[in-house]
């Protein structure tokens, strides 16, 4: 007999108030209590939602690649309440991880420092390294303390799918694979987090997110270097960080990134092809020619970075459900500020 589909249980904390409310505490304890016997549960951060199990029992971490289908040898993110748990966890905190939490935990940055002895093989692929993240959600910073363990936490959905940022995407994806999903409602930030190797010297961003290169260099005083973007599948070796393989958060309708967008538009419309096109350019005339196609779906998105990746994922799980051939993208612009985003545009672009 096929195993239930998990509860979804909503989860609030009204601003102004001191503690959250009854019925989240218990969605809460009942999270914990499902963790600490070695359960999967999905969780909201602001970045994407989590699949969570304890990062100290290897069975359960075992769990999570066993529902997501994901390589052995893609590392985990291990999430923590505050950095005191975290130095729990590795065997050096060097001076440069020190900053950047000093700064930006909790947030959106994982921290790459030497692994300490409490973390299992299974956590970080074998390598000597654990990557360490404090997550800006309260409700899950919240979780981890009543769980009183930090939680391994990749994306909760398939392996190189497009990652979730609803509730309702964990489902979709995972379904009966999990015990339990926590709904915080959309995420705030609608990308992973940027990823720092801290046991580097010079630093590297293994990863790139919402905290930015010249944020970082703020921060440290001296530029970080950026890892070499991979040519090949990542899976065949030891990851250093989550997020490094070519072809990663690919929605099942094949994407193409397009510098003229509007001519590889027309080119498959001319073949037949029924296109959704991510444009940031939906009010000019080319444009809306070719919007006049009936086998043309235009979706207009920011030319704010940051609010382009907030919607980013939700519109690509939309776009799947609607039997188009091609999703066409605009090619982003160059630069730091858009740096995330053209990474995670390429590499679920990436055959």
């Amino acid at each position: 007999m096929p195993r239930p589909l998990p509860d979804i249980l909503p989860i609030r904390w009204p601003a102004g108030t001191a503690a959250p409310p009854p019925d989240t505490e218990a969605a809460l304890d009942r999270a914990a209590r499902l963790l600490v016997e070695g359960g999967l549960v999905a969780i909201p951060t602001e970045t994407v939602y989590g699949l969570a199990a304890r990062a100290d029992a290897p069975e359960a971490v075992g769990r999570i690649f066993a529902a997501k289908g994901r390589p052995q040898t893609n590392p985990l993110i291990v999430h923590v309440a505050d950095e005191a748990m975290a130095r729990r966890l590795a065997s050096a905190w060097p001076d440069t991880a020190a900053r950047i939490t000093a700064q930006l935990w909790p947030g959106p940055v994982t921290v790459v420092v030497p692994r300490g002895e409490t973390i299992p093989d299974e956590v970080t692929a074998g390598g000597d390294t654990v990557a360490l993240r404090c997550p800006e959600h309260p409700l899950t910073r919240r979780l981890i303390e009543k769980a009183g363990v930090p939680l391994a936490a990749p994306s909760a959905n398939r392996s190189l799918a497009v990652s979730p940022t609803t509730a309702a995407h964990v489902l979709e994806s995972l379904g009966n694979r999990i015990d339990l999903i926590l709904d915080g409602g959309p995420c705030s930030r609608g990308i992973e987090s940027t990823v720092v190797d801290c046991s580097a010297s010079p630093p590297r961003i293994l990863r790139p997110g919402p905290v930015g290169h010249e944020q970082l260099e703020a921060i440290l005083g001296a530029p970080p270097a950026i890892a070499t973007e991979p040519s090949g599948d990542a899976s065949a070796s030891v990851a250093r960080s989550p997020g490094m393989m070519a072809r990663h958060y690919a929605p099942k309708t094949p994407l193409v990134l397009a510098s003229d967008a509007a001519a590889r538009v027309a080119e498959l419309l001319a073949s037949g092809k029924r296109v959704g096109w991510l444009t940031r350019a939906a009010e000019i005339p080319e444009t809306r020619r070719l919007a006049a196609s009936k086998d043309l779906l235009v979706i207009p998105m920011p030319d704010d970075p940051d609010a382009f990746a907030a919607r980013l994922y939700a519109t690509l799980h939309a776009l799947d459900k609607r039997e188009l051939a091609t999703i066409v993208v605009d090619e982003p612009p160059p630069g730091d500020a858009w740096r995330a985003v053209r990474d995670r545009l390429t590499r679920a672009a990436t055959k």
